[in-house]
Parts: structure tokens; C-alpha cells; sequence
């Protein structure tokens, strides 16, 4: 069994790679091929040697070969699972999608907003190129994809493609951990229901040996405190109100689309001390890149903590462990509707609790979405449409209309303004926009 990963030079890496070894004994692969693009290949080179020194400090250099590659198509034959995890423009281009948005009085944010929209923008058709390769050299093959904005992305590959795909994020998991601290009790025992979108979800029952606690946690000073941790500007009194009248727990991406005045005051204020999320992370993968190459280095280190993506390994590991044993297993997964919100188009993706038995993944339905919830989630997905469509066809007219229909872009004017600077700072990877006249 030989794993695939695209962006294999990405920081992230040798965090999956020690999910793998932890999990062997039960997901035995015999392949790890990482692959990335001319630009990437020290950093390629730095995790790929330090993969190989983990494998070997585990005992598994027999039995796992791990392998790197700058081409794509040597890389996908033989392949049971290709992981996506790439970011076309490197951390330049996610530096670019935070600051950009600002001087309009919006919030710049890595997939939320006009900087989520310039990436789906870049990436969708490399995710789709990826896609047409498999189909050619993997047809057999599953596609994990990771790469944000995730939900945007598998709309575009389920849309688009033959090839078996579903979106995976480290938030539910990471959601039901923190809540199962809170509880102390075992994670094992809890359960989180999931309904909603990629980075828009909400947890609608919370739920213990059968008993639902979603009051206890909502009401518990805890909840706020948890999602206000990186919002400082943002009061957890305001956020314990706010969980009162919902009656659920959203995701702390929401707290951008509830608080816009203290997150656009928080995303500012950051830019101007130079904190903003997109260089602290250009100085993490600093710090690990030099950690990496180190020949010393038998283990992830310690600072990769920093970096974000807890529970990454664990749900990709758990995933493909799930696929390929053919176990029925829930987890929280983006994929098609197929009915499950009665609310949203059946072809539409969304993020909720789904069956995983062998290769087919099924949406358990969460029902109706409720009405305090529902305007919001129709609107954001009617954005994501438009913005599939528009990285696809390279149509401005629908771009524009994507931007309208966002809630954290107020108006047709900022719109305008927003769109014809995203696209002329993003030129250089947006060439389907090129051979088309502006609408």
C-alpha cells in the first residue's frame, strides 16, 4: 500500500509521518512518496531525510520506504491514497491574502473572506489538475484532501472529477479532544454532532454515553473562554451571550462572521505589529526547516506544536485506516450532501458526521438546518458556488458575484474594488483569467 503526498515539502509532514508509525500495526503501508515542485525541493529534500531517520528510530526502515520526487506522474502509479496538502504561492501568497483585504475595512484571513476566496481562486485547478492525473495514472486511488480552503476545494474535485475524494479538517477532532478535557472524561465516549460547512459548523449535541450535554458545555465559562483564545479582542462575556441564545457551539471561525468589528480590529492591529497568522508562520517553518535538516533529528520536534494542525496525523491516519479496512466508522468529514441537509443543494459539500463503510462515505443526516443557522449557511454556499465556477470557467462576472454574495464584504463597491486587486495581485497563478475579456 503506498501512500501519496502532494506538497510532501510542506512543514506539516513529519507530523504525518509520525501518525503513520504510531499507527502501523494497524495500517501497514509499504510506501510514502512525497512530491512537490521545483521551488519546494530543499525544504522536499529536509523532510524527506528526516521521515527516513524517524522510520529508522522506529524499526520500520525494513518495512516502510519512503520516497521524494519532483514529478507528479512518477509518483501516482501504484498509489492506494494521495494526501493534498498544497498551497500554491507558498506563504508569500497567504501573507498576501491577509493583508490585502484590510485597506477595504475587511477581515484578511487565510480561508475566510477575500483571502479564503484568492486561494480556492489559485488552487482549485490544481486540485483539478491532480485530479485528472489520478484519473489517468490512480484511478483506484482515494484523495484526501487537505488543502484550504477544504471545503471549497472537494465541492470543485466532487463536482469535477470521477476520482473518490473527501475533504478532512483537524477542527471537529481537535473540538471533541478540548470538550472531552472539559468533561474528563475518556474522548472515546464522546460524541459530537457536526452540521454546517468547512470552517462554518456548528456542534448541535454533545453527547455522553447517550446523554446530550450540548447546555452543560454551552453554559460552562470554558466554551468561551476556548474560543475566544485567539481572539483577544473579542470579550468572552459577549461570546457566553452569544451561546446562550444560539443554543449551539460554532466553530471559532465564526467568531469573524458574529464579531466583525473586534476581528477586523484584531486582524489590523496585528499587521501593524507584523504578528499577523501568515508571518508567524513564515517564522515557525523557519525555525523547523532548520530543525529538519539536522541529522540528528530522530522525531518531529517539540515547536512543530506551533505550527497549528493538532490531530492532523490522527484524522488522516484514522481516515485511511477506516478505507482501507473496511470497518464501519463515523468521523466528522466534508462531502456531498446527498440530502442530509434538506436545506442545501444535494450536490452541494458539507461538514458533518459521516459513515465510512470501505470506499463509500454517507452523510448522516443532522436534519434541517435550524433558521438562527440556516440564512448564513445557504449564503456562504452560494459564495462557495460562485467561486468554484469561477476558478473553473475564469469568469470575472462570476468571481464578482462570489465576493457580493460573501456577509463579510459589505457591498458592490468593495466588491469591485476587492475583486480587480485579487486579480492583479494573484495574476501570475490565475492564467484562465487572462484569455477571457472582462464581463
Amino acid at each position: 500500500m503506498k501512500i501519496v503526498v502532494i506538497g510532501g515539502g510542506s512543514s506539516y509532514t513529519p507530523e504525518l509521518i509520525s501518525g503513520i508509525i504510531e499507527g502501523y500495526s494497524s495500517f501497514p503501508l509499504s510506501e510514502i512518496c512525497l512530491v512537490d515542485l521545483e521551488a519546494g525541493r530543499e525544504k522536499l529534500s529536509a523532510v524527506a531525510g528526516l521521515g527516513r531517520r524517524m522510520i529508522r528510530q522506529a524499526g520500520l526502515e525494513e518495512k516502510i520506504k519512503l520516497t521524494e520526487t519532483l514529478e507528479r506522474s512518477a509518483a501516482l502509479p501504484g498509489a492506494s491514497f494521495v494526501i493534498s496538502q498544497f498551497r500554491t504561492g507558498g506563504g508569500a501568497a497567504r501573507l498576501k491574502d491577509e493583508l490585502l483585504p484590510l485597506p477595504y475595512g475587511v477581515v484578511g484571513q487565510e480561508t475566510t473572506g477575500p483571502g479564503g476566496f484568492a486561494a480556492a481562486l489559485r488552487q482549485i485547478p490544481v486540485a483539478l489538475e491532480l485530479a485528472a492525473d489520478m484519473e489517468q495514472l490512480c484511478p483506484n486511488a482515494f484523495l484526501i484532501n487537505f488543502t484550504n480552503p477544504s471545503g471549497i476545494i472537494t465541492e470543485a474535485l466532487q463536482r469535477q472529477s470521477a476520482i473518490k475524494s473527501v475533504g478532512l479538517c483537524n477542527i471537529p477532532l481537535t473540538l471533541q479532544r478540548t470538550m472531552a478535557a472539559f468533561l474528563q472524561v475518556e474522548h472515546q465516549r464522546l460524541a459530537l454532532t457536526f452540521t454546517g460547512l468547512n470552517h462554518l459548523s456548528w456542534v448541535t449535541r454533545v453527547s455522553l454515553d447517550g446523554a446530550d450535554l450540548l447546555e452543560k458545555v454551552i453554559a460552562a465559562p470554558e466554551a468561551a473562554a476556548f474560543l475566544t483564545h485567539d481572539f483577544p479582542e473579542i470579550e468572552p462575556e459577549q461570546v457566553r451571550v452569544l451561546l446562550r441564545r444560539l443554543g449551539a457551539l460554532p466553530s471559532t471561525y465564526l467568531l469573524y462572521y458574529y464579531f466583525p468589528e473586534q476581528t477586523l480590529a484584531m486582524v489590523r492591529r496585528q499587521a501593524r505589529e507584523g504578528k499577523n497568522r501568515a508571518r508567524r508562520v513564515l517564522a515557525i517553518e523557519k525555525e523547523l526547516f532548520s530543525l529538519y535538516r539536522d541529522p540528528d533529528l530522530m522525531e518531529k520536534p517539540a515547536q512543530l506544536s506551533q505550527r497549528g494542525g493538532a490531530f492532523y496525523s490522527e484524522a488522516a491516519v484514522s481516515l485511511m485506516q477506516a478505507i482501507h479496512s473496511g470497518a464501519a466508522t463515523s468521523m466528522v468529514l466534508n462531502t456531498r450532501n446527498r440530502g442530509a441537509i434538506p436545506d442545501l443543494p444535494a450536490e452541494a459539500v458539507i461538514e458533518t458526521n459521516c459513515l465510512i463503510s470501505g470506499q463509500e462515505i454517507r452523510p448522516l443526516s443532522p436534519g434541517p438546518l435550524p433558521v438562527e443557522l440556516r440564512g448564513l449557511v445557504q449564503q456562504v454556499k452560494a459564495y462557495e458556488q460562485l467561486t468554484v465556477e469561477a476558478a473553473i470557467k475564469g469568469e470575472r462576472r462570476a468571481a464578482y458575484l462570489a465576493l457580493l454574495n460573501h456577509p463579510l464584504i459589505p457591498g458592490a463597491e468593495k466588491a469591485g474594488a476587492l475583486l480587480d486587486k485579487i486579480l492583479k495581485e494573484n495574476a501570475p497563478y490565475l492564467p484562465q483569467f487572462r484569455s477571457r475579456r472582462d464581463e
